[in-house]
């Protein structure tokens, strides 16, 4: 039986579906048909050729038209996305979707409505472009009580810190290199701002844990303020930075789930494994009992990579439908319980800090005094460079609280002789 499909959008990925499915590498691809493509402009160019009378610029016609079986929802964006999602899903077709920011914000909504129409939505291309992360939390590591889920899941953000890193570019510098490849926006703001990655991550802790994130509370800091010095340092005492996704359980009393959800830099050991990841390239780490360790990396945006995730997804769905057996929706966590989430002052953590001050004997035992009034143990507070009479003061602190290191800072900050806390950033092992 031939499988009819409308796909919403004909951008990048859709463009890269299409491409498989007209020349489809499994049988059951063959059964599938493109009926319907919805775009914003039927005379642009395409880069693949579509029968003029299958292209519209009517999405609403296509997710209710009785004569498709299933969506592919390829636009971006909240709107029209998310209406368009709840029409097919009310025609009662599954929809496959690669939309994480509708998704993070509207899942329960979404899945709340699949599960009443026994439709499926699948979205394996959602979440780390070619990584299949999303079939492995909810199949293949899902006997294991998972403990921490950290992420690269921003190839944009990963590759400009890899230039700052390898080549000594400054962010600017570096951003600019992305945008020139088309790794960037015009406006980059949803990479690196840590916006797309809470959106994933929210997704994650999803599927992880098995309760609703609400995306709006997850603390969220972008890479704009490191700089070539941090990374020199960092490089000293042997990290890296990386632009970090991270979902983790904290210990709490009683049956609530307390999780640990935020996205910001961080400084990470050269040895562990997700230091290594460079370029676009994206990473998964999950920690779990009895599983210990896995990481999940490759190829995390892009047409290829996107477009065999969500080829991928519609493989499973027609494999499903020809056997007759039940295809759970991924994200059941997103209308069970919801999550209470760890106030980011609560957080214990180490921190590296960068101070400039005047370069003059006592500088660094008012420091040193500051952090100890509020509890704030040091690993190492070192005097770097000077410019102009200003010195600059590394300090690496040992696990403490973050509301405790900030009260500290704030002090230190009217420190006479301090001229500027440039820099701040968690550190990690």
């Amino acid at each position: 039986m031939v499988y009819r499909v409308g796909l919403l959008g004909l951008g990048t990925v859709g463009t890269g579906v299409v491409q498989m499915l007209q020349q489809p590498q499994h049988p059951l691809l063959q059964a599938v048909e493109i009926a319907a493509v919805g775009v914003r402009s039927l005379d642009k160019p395409r880069q693949v050729r579509i029968p003029p009378e299958r292209l519209t610029t009517n999405l609403e016609q296509i997710v209710s038209d009785p004569e498709i079986d299933g969506v592919i929802e390829l636009m971006g964006g909240l709107e029209p996305a998310r209406s368009l999602i709840l029409k097919a899903i009310d025609h009662g077709k599954s929809v496959i979707t690669a939309n994480k920011a509708v998704i993070a914000r509207y899942g329960e909504e979404i899945f709340q409505a699949a599960a009443q129409a026994g439709v499926a939505v699948l979205l394996e291309a959602a979440v780390g472009g070619g990584i299949p992360i999303v079939q492995a939390l909810q199949h293949s590591l899902r006997a294991s009580r998972i403990q921490a889920v950290w992420g690269i899941v921003n190839g944009t953000t990963n590759f400009i810190l890899s230039q700052m890193a390898q080549q000594g570019s400054s962010f600017a510098e570096a951003l600019a290199q992305a945008q020139a490849r088309g790794y960037a926006e015009a406006d980059p703001s949803a990479d690196v701002e840590g916006w797309d990655a809470a959106d994933k991550i929210a997704i994650l802790a999803g599927l992880a844990f098995g309760v609703s994130v609400p995306r709006e509370a997850i603390p969220c800091e972008g890479i704009r303020n490191i700089s070539p010095t941090d990374i020199r340092y960092a490089r000293e005492w042997g990290y890296t930075f990386k632009l970090l996704a991270i979902a983790q359980r904290v210990v709490a009393q009683g049956s609530e789930t307390v999780l640990d959800v935020r996205v910001h830099p961080t400084l990470l050991p050269v040895t562990h494994p997700l230091a290594n990841v460079h370029g676009v390239d994206n990473a998964v780490w999950v920690q779990g009992d009895p599983l210990g360790q896995v990481v999940l990396a490759g190829p995390g945006a892009g047409q290829g990579p996107t477009a065999s995730a969500v080829v991928g997804d519609l493989l499973t769905l027609r494999a499903h439908l020809q056997t007759g057996a039940y295809l759970p929706n991924p994200l059941w966590g997103f209308f069970g319980r919801a999550a209470a989430l760890l106030p980011l002052t609560e957080l214990e953590s180490e921190f590296y800090v960068r101070v400039l001050a005047q370069d003059q004997p006592g500088v660094m035992g008012a420091i040193g005094t500051c952090f100890g009034r509020h509890r704030v143990s040091l690993e190492s507070i070192t005097q770097k460079e000077c410019h102009q009479e200003q010195a600059e003061i590394v300090i690496l602190t040992h696990t403490v609280r973050e509301a405790d290191c900030r009260q500290a800072l704030a002090e230190i900050q009217q420190l006479p002789q301090v001229a500027a806390i440039p820099s701040l950033f968690r550190v990690l092992r």
